[in-house]
Order: C-alpha cells, then sequence, then structure tokens
C-alpha cells in the first residue's frame, strides 16, 4: 500500500471522532466543513478502510474499523508530541539522555522525589539508571557507561572525574535486637571490641567505614548486605541511619549509645572532567541536595 496521508489528516480523524461532528471541528480549525470531509475521504482512501459511517442528518459514527484505528492514530499524535519535544530540548541545550549511576545505599527517597520532580520538569529526557555497590559508580563514568554518579566520598578519586559536595547523612552504631549488646545503655570500645564487627570493604577501596575495633571481623561490599547480616545477629556494625530506618528493618535492629561513631557520610555528585554537565543533570543535582537536607 503506497502511504499518502499526513498528521494534518490524522488530527482531523482524531478531532472528529472525539467531538462526533465535522462542522464542529471545522469552526474549531478554521476551515470549511467541506475540506475537513475531504480530508477525512483522503485519509480513508489511504488506509483502504472507512472510518466513519455517514448518514444524512446524523453524527459521524466511528466504523469498527474506526474505533480500532484511534487508539493507533492518537499514539501517532503523542509520539510526534514527543519528537517536537525532543527537539526543543536538544535545541535548548538539553541532554537527550541522562544515564545516572549511585551507590545502592544511597538515601532512596530523596532520590526517587528528585527523578519525580526531573520528569515534570525535563518531560522529554531519557533517564537510565543504574544502582551499584561501592566502587562501582566511579568505574562506570570512567567506562563512558554513566553521566553521572552518586556516591560517598572517598579519597582515592581518579583525576579524570570532577566531585562536588551535595549533603551528608548520619551514621548510627546498631546491633540486632537479639545481640547481647542490645541490652546495654551505652557500650565503649571495649565492649565493641569483644564481639565481631561488621565492616564495609575491601580495603582496596577507601570507602569511609569506621575504623576496626574488634579482631574480629566480617566484611561486605554494601551496607544492605550489612544489614542483613546484622539482622542475623553476627555482628554490630556503623549503618547509615536511613538504612537503619529501612520498612524492612523495622523492629529488628538496635541503636546502641556509643563513645564513638564515624562522622557522618558526605555524599558527592561525581562526572567526567572531559564531559560537563548539562542542564537537566546541574538541576537534578540542585534538587538531590534538597530533598537530602529535608532528611537529614
Amino acid at each position: 500500500m503506497n502511504v499518502q496521508w499526513n498528521l494534518e489528516q490524522m488530527r482531523l480523524f482524531v478531532s472528529v471522532a472525539e467531538q462526533r461532528s465535522f462542522s464542529a471541528v471545522a469552526r474549531d480549525q478554521h476551515k470549511a466543513q467541506s475540506a475537513v470531509s475531504s480530508a477525512i475521504a483522503l485519509l480513508e482512501a489511504d488506509l483502504g478502510v472507512l472510518l466513519f459511517e455517514r448518514s444524512s442528518g446524523r453524527q459521524p459514527k466511528l466504523t469498527e474499523a474506526g474505533r480500532a484505528l484511534l487508539a493507533e492514530a492518537r499514539e501517532v499524535l503523542r509520539q510526534c508530541e514527543r519528537l517536537n519535544g525532543r527537539a526543543l530540548a536538544l535545541m535548548r541545550g538539553e541532554e537527550a539522555r541522562l544515564r545516572l549511576a549511585l551507590d545502592e545505599a544511597m538515601p532512596f527517597q530523596p532520590v526517587l522525589d528528585s527523578l519525580e520532580a526531573l520528569s515534570e520538569r525535563f518531560p522529554s529526557l531519557e533517564v537510565q539508571l543504574a544502582s551499584s555497590a561501592q566502587g562501582d559508580v566511579a568505574r562506570k563514568l570512567l567506562e563512558r557507561r554513566a553521566d553521572l554518579g552518586l556516591l560517598f566520598h572517598h579519597e582515592q578519586m581518579s583525576e579524570a572525574l570532577e566531585r562536588r559536595a551535595l549533603g551528608s547523612v548520619e551514621m548510627v552504631t546498631v546491633c540486632a535486637v537479639g545481640h547481647p549488646l542490645a541490652g546495654e545503655k551505652q557500650v565503649d570500645r571495649q565492649q565493641l571490641g569483644r564481639h565481631r564487627q561488621l565492616l564495609i570493604s575491601p580495603q582496596l577501596s577507601t570507602y569511609p567505614s569506621g575504623e576496626q575495633l574488634s579482631p574480629q571481623v566480617w566484611r561486605a561490599d554494601s551496607f544492605y548486605a550489612m544489614a542483613e547480616l546484622l539482622m542475623r545477629g553476627l555482628g554490630w556494625a556503623w549503618l547509615p541511619r536511613h538504612v537503619v530506618q529501612y520498612p524492612a528493618y523495622q523492629n529488628q535492629m538496635v541503636e546502641l549509645a556509643s563513645e564513638w561513631t564515624p562522622p557522618a557520610l558526605v555524599v558527592e555528585l561525581v562526572w567526567r572532567r572531559d564531559e560537563p554537565l548539562g542542564p537537566a543533570a546541574h538541576w537534578l543535582a540542585e534538587r538531590f541536595a534538597v530533598h537530602l537536607r529535608a532528611i537529614g
């Protein structure tokens, strides 16, 4: 079939179907009714089906074929709107796509709130989200598999990356409700040192984790993996407060009053120095900083 129909005919088809009137559409479009009727007839000829039942003195009624094609026509018009929106965004210098990599222990509520706001501010932007264990976020940026990263500060950062502090998250000392330390009102370093300690790993990363107090240590590369071990009574740990407050962990952990807790984790925005951030990435960073402060 040689397709000759155009978008104007498709718009008129949808309008007539919705208003059930050739004359009403003609008035809205400032066209002669005959021009609207002719455009629909040409569309029917190109598609090879009758779209409307036409009876003298009656409103146009969709045929079975018309009803089947109406949804497709609406989708064609929506896709055109997306195309125009994407082209306008590119003309303004906005990114067509934003690949965001973040540490899996990043506070999820600020992330979700920021992404929801991003979708409203940049509706044509394509977003790809990757959640990784510590160390992988910077690697994705270096390998150009991500445009923007959210991670916790550590000293050993590649010179190819730029970074900016956005805020911080509090660390707390915790154990499982059935752990021997759970009944203590306050614990000191000696008491903590008598029990297995769960620490973030490994030494090849200078990821913030606190010092080793116990001679017996288990390590994991994820705060959530540490939380799962901790809930089974396998040790005590320093965890970000938002991890401890995760709904699945409610009433299963006890926060311990301790004489020492690691400093807060500094959340950083990271990107490649040779690939400057676009307006959507800058905007997302500002929104995340606001939402991160809100939970603090």
